[in-house]
């Protein structure tokens, strides 16, 4: 048998069926007597609902607020002093607060039919006048998202390590940084199929959905029904980012209506309900400063920060997900003495902020290194160099850093060095000098993150949402036939678990990864598991199906030390058999006696069988923390604003790695995504807070043109609090390109001394900021236009 084990670049498990057509998804669910739901959404992003007019024929399929009457809002609360909660109404009742939210429910045996029934249900609005900015949000004066508040702020919160000390550093950098609000767009939109067991008295939602119990521990507190009547069924999930780790409305909508008609309901939204009413993320705002010595030496970083939060809390991580994270991850991987940072989530009349792959830091590490680079320049020094003086290093590990933030391993000046030899530093900057025959400018730019990953019980504690991760509990299982079915409570939508978990199993127990089932996303089958966020699957639920595969081994060589008739300190497990002194025996051999044979063992050999669920919580659970250096070779043609990549190298540490191809994947998916992010996507809102990207022609991926063939080098600091050593990094792949891009954008226009600091950097910024720059030439004294 081939290595299959931990490290090994095994195919993946699940593409067989994804590449034959065979996957099972949400819109693949057709269940009898089913019919189909379209909601109603809110034309208007603020406005008080005067009421609503529904033909008397159509009364019996269109829902609204008020026959929703027992279902409580959904509601997401946190522990942080002075945060300010939000109810979501299921359906929206005396204001909307959106463009999108939900109105009305209409059924029928059809999407169409159901669409041409919302067509016929008219709501009267009084408008009033929207929030369509975070920072108008913060102003005294402006309308109220909820008049009880007294203003727009969910949170405001504060940290102050003597910055006062930075104050005469002899360069100090100011900039004002600008993130666009995106949309993630996984391959599948969001979808439900909602069925009520009239035998059973439980409802079972399928879902598309990233955190299967998470949802039913909402679905239970809103529908008020207990635990046992709700089982929510993840099938095969069509990618997530974090756009599908929270509790919709749309599925407590789905829930009640399968409990009152009695048949399958079933909603699968559109592209256009995505774009516009579901699926924002992302925006942010910096006024930052960077204070450091002529060598580049950090002295300190002073920061304000306000983010965009939305309408509402989204259920379960609330509308403080971003900007409560920003101050205590802002330093980054930089070891410097002084820091403050001030953050606001303000709340406007636009949907609710989601988690989106790299939650916060994709934001964070742009404002961050943008002003890294900027210190450069103003010191006269390599940005590279810059960073090398200010990274933690390897001998300081483990390594507390200015926030408290518990750094586990790591060696980030190595990973520097890799880039730029990788990125070969030298020859660009000869390059640079000689110029381009075609008029564009070359640019290098580089960045670097940390992704503190698998954060336990003791970070999510003291946030008081209502989900707080524990012990990570796997259940391993030997069928009869020497198999292994290993049940979870994560859910994978791209992550590759089915096949890396097996890996993990096989490491311990030596079963070929063929024979090894993974189940996951099905509350009814699988052990409490908050779901799949924050990169953590493959540290604790990998650490929990290690525990439980070292649990069945004992007992395994328990077993089999019986049938060898040895003593069982002297037998070992290896290879899939037991191997004694005089004999060996299969673990297939061993699962027949005790199954099928249980004559021929003495009784009372091993009463625990060959089945354990196990918990676990790494030695430290305080984060596992992954991380990169990104570097980007850009062309920028200064006559059309045209960006093109032409190399990038990624030089990235993620502890053991359990199986690299598979980390690669992860890497250039979230490329993809930080590049759409740097150059392409932005959801753009107009003054009354429409949004103005309602397709894929307004709202810009990136395609295989436009993505690079990055060059990826591994580098394996293993962690000391986790079972293998691995860390969680499925995120960072999208955490570091819109500043690497950005810097090499910059650097590339330094000769015209521009500097653009908002992403996207797209071609109209791009001539804008040149144009800019040439006005302001034209107009000093002595200045001539070029």
């Amino acid at each position: 048998m081939a290595a299959q084990g931990v490290g090994a670049s095994v195919l993946r498990k699940e593409d067989d069926r994804f590449l034959k057509g065979r996957g099972q998804f949400v819109a693949d669910i057709r269940l009898a007597g089913m019919k189909e739901v379209s909601f109603v959404r809110s034309p208007l992003a603020h406005a008080k609902i005067i009421g609503e007019t529904i033909p008397d024929e159509d009364r019996p399929s269109v829902f609204v607020a008020t026959d929703l009457r027992s279902v409580k809002p959904i509601r997401a609360n946190s522990g942080l002093p002075g945060f300010k909660s939000s109810d979501q109404p299921v359906l929206a009742h005396d204001k909307v607060r959106y463009v999108g939210e939900l109105l009305a429910a209409c059924v029928a045996p059809t999407r169409a039919e159901a669409e041409d029934l919302g067509e016929r249900v008219a709501f009267d609005f009084d408008e009033l006048p929207a929030v369509h900015d975070m920072l108008q949000a913060r102003r005294s004066g402006t309308a109220l998202l909820h008049e009880h508040w007294g203003d727009n702020v969910f949170l405001e919160t504060f940290v102050d390590v003597n910055i006062e000390a930075a104050f005469d550093a002899p360069v100090k950098v100011t900039r004002e940084i600008r993130t666009a609000r995106q949309c993630m767009a996984p391959i599948e939109g969001r979808g439900a199929v909602a069925v009520w067991d009239h035998r059973l008295g439980q409802l079972t939602l399928y879902t598309s959905a990233q955190m299967p119990h998470i949802n039913r521990t909402g679905l239970s507190e809103c529908l008020g029904i207990d635990h046992g009547q709700v089982r929510v069924v993840a099938p095969d999930v069509g990618g997530g980012f974090g756009y599908k780790g929270i509790l919709l409305a749309e599925e407590v909508c789905l829930g009640w209506l399968a409990m009152r008609l009695g048949h399958p309901v079933r909603w699968i939204e559109d592209r256009r309900e995505h774009l516009t009413a579901n699926a924002n993320c992302r925006e942010h705002h910096y006024i930052i400063t960077g204070y450091a010595d002529r060598d580049g030496r950090l002295r300190g970083i002073d920061c304000e920060a306000t983010v965009d939060s939305g309408a509402y809390s989204a259920y379960p991580f609330s509308a403080c997900l971003e900007a409560a994270q920003v101050a205590s991850i802002l330093p980054g991987p930089y070891d410097f003495p002084s820091y403050r940072c001030r953050t606001w989530s303000a709340a406007t009349n636009k949907c609710p902020i989601l988690p989106y792959r790299g939650v916060a830091r994709t934001g964070v590490c742009f404002a961050l290194e943008l002003v890294l680079d900027a210190i450069a320049r103003e010191a006269g020094l390599e940005p590279a160099e810059v960073r090398a003086r200010n990274l933690v290093r390897p001998e300081q590990m483990p390594f507390d850093n200015i926030t408290k933030k518990h750094f586990d391993s790591g060696d980030y000046p190595e990973s520097l060095r890799r880039a730029v030899a990788a990125i070969d530093l030298a020859g660009v900057r000869e390059r640079q000098k000689r110029g381009e025959v075609d008029g564009r400018r070359i640019g290098l730019g580089m960045s670097i993150y940390c992704e503190q990953a698998a954060h336990g019980t003791s970070v999510y504690a003291g946030w008081g949402i209502p989900m707080v991760p524990g012990y990570e509990q796997a259940t391993a299982r030997v069928t009869p036939d020497g198999g292994l079915e290993l049940r979870v409570g994560i859910q994978s939508h791209g992550q590759s678990l089915e096949t890396t978990l097996a890996q993990v199993a096989n490491e311990i127990l030596g079963i070929d990864i063929a024979k090894i089932k993974v189940v996951h996303g099905d509350t009814e089958y699988t052990p409490y598991s908050t779901g799949t966020w924050g990169s953590r699957c493959i540290v604790m639920a990998g650490g929990a199906v290690a525990r439980a595969s070292q649990e069945i081994a004992e007992r395994l060589r328990v077993i089999g030390a019986n049938l060898l008739q040895a003593d069982p300190e002297a037998v070992t497990l290896k290879g899939g058999q037991l191997v004694g002194p005089q004999a060996a025996v299969s673990i297939g051999e061993i699962a027949r006696t005790w199954y099928l044979r249980p004559q021929d063992l003495p009784y009372g050999v091993h009463t625990g069988g060959l089945e354990a669920t196990v918990g676990y919580r790494p030695e430290r659970d305080s984060g596992t923390f992954s991380y990169a250096t990104h570097a980007a070779v850009v062309a920028v043609d200064p006559e059309i604003g045209e960006v093109e990549i032409l190399d990038y190298v990624v030089i990235e540490d993620g502890g053991k790695l359990i199986n690299p191809m598979v980390v690669e994947g992860q890497i250039y998916g979230g490329l993809a995504q930080g590049i759409g992010t740097a150059l392409y996507e932005e959801m753009p809102f107009d003054a009354s807070g429409q949004p103005l990207a309602s397709t894929f022609s307004d709202y810009l991926l990136p395609g295989p043109t436009e993505v690079p063939a990055a060059r990826i080098d591994h580098m394996e600091t293993l962690s000391p609090y986790t079972v293998f050593g691995q860390k969680g990094l499925g995120e960072g792949g999208a955490i570091a390109p819109p500043a690497a891009i950005a810097n090499a954008v910059n650097d590339a226009l330094s000769g015209l001394a521009v500097e653009i600091t908002q992403s996207p950097i797209t071609p109209r910024r791009v001539l804008e900021a040149i144009g800019a720059h040439t006005i302001e030439r034209a107009s000093a004294p002595g200045g001539q236009a070029r």
